[in-house]
């Protein structure tokens, strides 16, 4: 088995950004050579998070209310007490999706479902660079 670390880089704005990553996993699992393992995605931030949805705007808009729903920004947070930021929301929602995913691929082709993308959901108050980690494990096809 090999196991080999890249990244993604990304410009959100903040505010459940919904970025779809799928096409840059699947590049950076190309990128390695390997044909058949796993690619876990994590993102070292406390408040974004991965999922898998589908894409559309519709499902977008869906998960944006949802969490406007079960995590309205409006409400008292303890962490904005403590910290002045304003964003003690988004580490709630964070959390409740969770930092990482892992996706299985076969002859280099990630094995998600005909309408399942992978996304990135950046819930802080405020645009912010992020870097991802992508860490493919794997073998070649002559393994």
């Amino acid at each position: 088995m090999t196991v080999k670390t890249l990244s993604i880089q990304l410009q959100t704005h903040g505010d459940a950004d919904v970025v779809d990553l799928t096409g840059q996993v699947l590049t950076a699992v190309r990128d390695t050579g390997l044909h058949n393992g796993i690619v876990t995605i994590f993102c070292p931030s406390s408040t974004s998070a991965l999922t898998t949805i589908e894409y559309e705007s519709g499902c977008i808009s869906d998960l944006r209310r949802l969490f406007d729903e079960i995590v309205d920004p409006a409400r008292h947070y303890a962490h904005n007490a403590r910290w002045g930021d304003g964003n003690g929301h988004s580490h709630v929602r964070a959390a409740l999706l969770g930092p990482s995913l892992t996706v299985p691929f076969v002859n280099g082709r990630l094995t998600l479902g005909t309408w399942q993308q992978i996304i990135y959901v950046d819930f802080d108050n405020r645009p912010r660079r992020r870097e991802l980690v992508v860490q493919v494990i794997g073998e070649t096809s002559n393994q």
